[in-house]
């Protein structure tokens, strides 16, 4: 891709499934890699693993606690010297039926999903703009973003939320030099989802509902991230990428 060679990139949720395939992508591409995830030996663990690939560190963080967020940032810009593209990818996910959801639970998957989005892509968009030299950033949403899907209403509500913070960010922050999307994955074969159902549970959904009748790949999503954050997207901006194999496009 053009324009990521030498750039500065924070992935938040970057050591394990699509946030460890794109910082391998993006450090494939010649970028210089800062990532977090919420386990601190897993984040070591992973870039001792990807440090032959290129520059790469890490540090552990709760993306929904405003003083670990300012510290990753600090820290990011720090080792990068500049946070050229954020690609803010930290989520979890749960399954429970709407009628049963614990309100811990929901407020647990909105601070991680929403909260935690805004106040990561609040404070490294406030150094894009103050800098004057702008820059990308590509949040995760979710095909959960374009409908509902029973039994994931506080997922759905969350993900609903970054489409929308997203296209708000677009709106206020583009004259400001920083271009801004998101990604919206289908049904991946990540630890997340492997936690959710069952492997005869996920053959039957993606024979079922996925057109290509299989399920994505990390990498595939990668792929797009890094497509948003190159020059090869530099007039794509407030839109939502979908990656499903066409799950959506089924009635």
């Amino acid at each position: 891709m053009r324009g990521l060679e030498g750039k500065g990139v924070l992935i938040t949720g970057g050591s394990r499934g699509i946030g460890l395939a794109t910082a391998r992508r993006f450090l494939e591409e010649g970028s210089r890699v800062f990532l977090c995830g919420l386990d601190g030996d897993e984040v070591a663990g992973v870039v001792a693993d990807l440090s032959a690939l290129g520059h790469v560190e890490g540090v552990a963080c709760d993306v929904s606690r405003e003083d670990d967020v300012a510290r990753l940032v600090d820290e990011a810009e720090r080792v990068l010297g500049r946070i050229d593209v954020l690609i803010s990818n930290a989520g979890i996910a749960r399954r429970d039926a709407f009628l049963d959801i614990d309100l811990a639970d929901w407020d647990l998957t909105i601070a991680v999903n929403l909260r935690g989005m805004f106040l990561v892509a609040r404070a490294v968009a406030r150094r894009m703009v103050n800098d004057g030299n702008g820059g990308t950033i590509v949040n995760m949403a979710s095909t959960n973003a374009l409908g509902g899907e029973a039994d994931f209403a506080h997922y759905n509500a969350s993900k609903g939320g970054v489409l929308q913070l997203t296209r708000t960010m677009a709106v206020e922050l583009g004259a400001r030099g920083v271009r801004v999307n998101c990604v919206c994955p289908g049904f991946i074969d990540t630890p997340l989802n492997q936690d959710l159902a069952t492997e005869e549970e996920m053959t039957a959904y993606e024979r079922a509902r996925i057109p290509l009748g299989r399920r994505g790949r990390p990498e595939e999503v990668a792929a797009a991230y890094a497509f948003l954050a190159s020059d090869e997207a530099s007039f794509i901006h407030g839109e939502a990428l979908v990656v499903d194999g066409g799950q959506t496009a089924v009635m």
